[in-house]
């Protein structure tokens, strides 16, 4: 029987862990092979085979990811896109319709708006913190909730807990992107979610040098996702599955500090005359900051603001900037900073963008591992330089 171990950082490492090591190895080797050998397994998802996403690389990811959010069950996926895709089309088929949140990643929002009626797919946006557009919405055929656990980039907290008891009192699949916060934050699952998804290329790894994504949550929901990925062929190779493990082991340390470092900046520019208004969960002004404190052991490192002086204000403060990189993406060592409008989403017409709230000038900042007193600095000089 496994070992259960109690505290993230101690399941970060030893969770999911091959027992006994493979040929001793204290790393997990990589296993470089498309196909094993057949032990007359039961059924056709049992055999060992990459696309099915079951190698020991796998698997190892499953149980590790399942540890730290306290699932049944975990896949790991090629993408963040690929779990978000592959598990509403197999919660949900032809002739149904769910709500999702106003405010979404726009890869997110463009996947549902521009294809899921298509495929006979209905849909209607809900505000997170109005359960009365929830109820509004509700038919007979919805079969499930989306929405995000910090939306991006405004960085909005829905009110998680009374969508889950909305999801549990109409029979709903209750779905979560948790990226933001990452299980060292917030476990959605502990609260009610029944699926908790990630872009593990974001905080997971780490490192910026991946792209991967994870489903955890029901075992029930997760076997069918599984069948789901097998055939949409959104599966990870071995490689950047032991990537992915790697950079893993370090994500509590790592969230920790980006949660005190983004807080820090976040009172900077709230208190600098050049910054009209700072979005993020962790200041006191903030809308949903009581809701915040009493969620999350964490505010995240990721925080978005409006310059007084407009759009090429905006501009010219990226161009000012010499720490952050000027790069789309979030939760890697180094800070990045970004015009979602031109960017993240940029997909989205300039009037869905308004309707969200998102200004042309909008910067988002990804807080990274560098010493905070210096991003400070850098912000500083580019503000008023």
């Amino acid at each position: 029987m496994a070992k259960k171990f109690t505290h993230i950082e101690t399941k970060l490492v030893h969770a999911g862990e091959p027992n006994p090591r493979i040929g001793n190895a204290v790393s997990m080797p990589i296993f470089q092979s498309s196909t094993f050998e057949s032990t007359g397994d039961p059924e056709y998802y049992d055999i060992k085979y990459i696309r099915l996403n079951n190698t020991p690389n796998h698997e190892v990811l499953h149980d590790k990811l399942a540890a730290l959010e306290n699932g049944e069950a975990a896949l790991v996926t090629s993408s963040g896109m690929a779990a978000i895709s592959t598990t509403l089309l197999t919660v949900l088929s032809c002739g149904d319709h769910f709500l999702f949140q106003k405010g979404l990643y726009g890869g997110t929002h463009e996947l549902i708006t521009k294809n899921f009626r298509s495929l006979g797919i209905d849909f209607d946006v809900i505000d997170g913190n109005d359960p009365d557009t929830w109820v509004e919405n509700l038919k007979s055929r919805t079969k499930a909730i989306y929405v995000e656990v910090l939306t991006n980039p405004l960085l909005e907290v829905a009110d998680l807990n009374r969508v889950v008891e909305f999801a549990r009192n109409n029979q709903l699949t209750a779905i979560i992107d948790n990226t933001f916060a990452t299980p060292v934050n917030f476990c959605p699952l502990d609260i009610g979610f029944d699926l908790s998804l990630h872009s593990g290329s974001k905080y997971l790894n780490g490192h910026s040098d991946i792209v991967a994504g994870a489903v955890i949550g029901r075992a029930d929901l997760l076997r069918e996702i599984r069948k789901k990925l097998a055939y949409l062929g959104g599966t990870l190779d071995p490689h950047t599955c032991f990537l992915l493990h790697r950079g893993m082991k370090t994500l509590a340390v790592r969230v920790r500090y980006q949660n005190k470092s983004a807080t820090r900046i976040a009172s900077f520019l709230q208190e600098h005359s050049a910054v009209a208004e700072v979005n993020y969960p962790g200041l006191p002004v903030h809308p949903q900051h009581e809701r915040a404190g009493e969620l999350f052991r964490g505010f995240g490192g990721v925080l978005s603001f409006e310059l007084k002086a407009g759009l090429n204000a905006a501009r010219d403060l990226l161009n000012k900037l010499v720490l952050p990189r000027v790069a789309p993406s979030l939760g890697g060592v180094e800070s990045l900073v970004t015009l979602p409008a031109a960017t993240t989403h940029s997909g989205l017409s300039v009037k869905e963008r308004q309707e969200m709230g998102i200004s042309e000038g909008l910067v988002r900042i990804s807080v990274g591992l560098e010493a905070t007193e210096d991003l400070v600095e850098d912000l500083l000089q580019a503000l008023e330089g």
